[in-house]
């Protein structure tokens, strides 16, 4: 089948390679004319295990290839997803310009019936409003296509994104049936497209458009709220000396529970949690809702990376040299949105501390979000030499099997701050290092 997939985020090229691997013929348009041209050369623009290897394998195919002409990639597509950015807007409701206008032009370009599919995340109602406008401009070019609406949110999580499309936990699909569309079969197009993965035994669930859109949002606020409520019992725990580990561990043995986002820690950052809380807020507040356990999840998340920062800007001798690993907000990724590294350095930076970083591949995307006298280490060793302190604000696996007594071989101090809970506390300390992490 030939699907058009308009942007080439992390959501949209992500897509594109994967449905190019899974067989079908696939173009992606983007209007950034650089990206698109080292789209074409198989470079990724974007940093995700796996993606480049799929782009190059779906140019050498024949299978993927990318334009910045929209109505290039029309002609004989049966299905066109609008993957383009829906960021924070005013009263941190979601921006819709991108989509709306997407629906437009395609409105405008369209020669044949198509399904457009909202892929990107979207507040309930949008869908519908996409359909009101898609069917005026079809209305005022007196023209008789059926273009149908649906609503196809992803669940990607950055460094997994691959896996996650090929081997997803469920697919959802939001459709309404409407008389006008008698025309399209969306539902069997998108069994279709997707029966490769269905094939796996991989659930395709159908409901209403309205329901998928909420879907998404309800998802990421409930993981959100995991994560907030974990992090909410720190404080108790270092209050009482207990330790968060432990009761991570008894909580997530309850089959009810699971062990999943119980990780203790500086709270969640990324392009997806803090906005998405924030956007489905927003929503509520439109319907005249209040959400108060969402609020809360909010608060203290934020709450958390304060408390941090404070524990930090209090131990530390005046003008010390700190050390940092992880800039990304999560590992396998170089993503730097809401990472809570920028509020960590920038707050350091502004009591008068120097600090020296290191991220595995977050280093260039950090480079102009950070001040500017944040220097920039070569590798972990580089990042603490002659360091007072060190900061761990990322979980990549190179930090989680580091030389702990070569470790205070390098430092002038003896702090070392975990900030998702990597270490041993007893296993630093033998090392003759000072710990201190989150809850424990």
């Amino acid at each position: 089948m030939k699907i058009t997939i308009v942007g080439t985020g992390y959501v949209g090229l992500v897509s594109a390679a994967c449905f190019a691997e899974l067989g079908h013929e696939v173009v992606g348009v983007d209007i950034d004319a650089a990206k698109v041209a080292m789209l074409k050369l198989g470079k990724s623009p974007i940093y995700e295990p796996g993606l480049e290897e799929l782009l190059q394998s779906g140019l050498k195919s024949g299978k993927l290839r990318f334009t910045t002409k929209l109505e290039e990639a029309l002609p004989d597509a049966k299905i066109l997803f609008s993957a383009v950015a829906t960021p924070e807007g005013e009263g941190h409701r979601a921006d819709l310009r991108a989509v709306f206008t997407v629906a437009e032009t395609v409105a405008q370009t369209i020669d044949g019936n198509l399904v457009f599919v909202n892929k990107s995340t979207v507040p309930v109602g949008t869908g519908a409003e996409c359909q009101k406008r898609i069917d005026a401009v079809l209305k005022k070019r007196k023209s008789s296509l059926s273009v149908h609406v649906v609503s196809n949110p992803e669940f990607l999580r950055e460094g997994m994104a691959v896996p996650d499309t090929m081997m997803p936990d469920r697919i959802i699909v939001g459709l309404n049936d409407d008389p006008t569309f008698k025309k399209l079969d969306s539902k069997h197009l998108l069994e279709e497209l997707y029966r490769p993965i269905t094939r796996a035994n991989k659930p395709l669930l159908f409901m209403s458009r309205e329901s998928a859109e909420i879907v998404k949002y309800a998802s990421n606020a409930f993981l959100a709220t995991k994560i907030s409520f974990i992090n909410m019992l720190t404080e108790l725990c270092e209050k009482t000396g207990a330790n968060i580990r432990d009761i991570a561990a008894g909580m997530g043995l309850d089959q009810r529970i699971g062990p999943k986002f119980l990780h203790a820690g500086i709270g969640y950052g990324g392009s997806c949690f803090p906005k998405d809380v924030k956007a489905l807020l927003a929503t509520a507040k439109e319907y005249g809702l209040s959400m108060p356990i969402v609020e809360a999840t909010d608060k203290v998340n934020r709450k958390q990376r304060e408390r941090f920062i404070a524990k930090i800007l209090t131990t530390l001798p005046k003008k010390s040299q700190v050390g940092v690993w992880g800039l990304a907000f999560k590992p396998k990724t170089d993503d730097m949105r809401e990472a809570p590294s920028i509020d960590v350095i920038t707050a350091l930076i502004e009591a008068g501390h120097a600090v020296s970083a290191f991220d595995p591949v977050a280093m260039n995307r950090a480079r102009p979000l950070l001040p500017k006298s944040v220097t920039y280490a070569k590798d972990v060793n580089d990042a603490v030499k002659k360091a007072d302190a060190l900061l761990v604000l990322t979980e990549w696996d190179v930090f989680r099997g580091a030389d702990l007594k070569e470790l205070k071989k390098k430092m002038n101090g003896k702090l070392l701050f975990d900030g998702r809970n990597i270490y041993e506390p007893d296993e630093v300390r033998r090392e003759g290092l000072q710990y201190f992490g989150i809850g424990v």
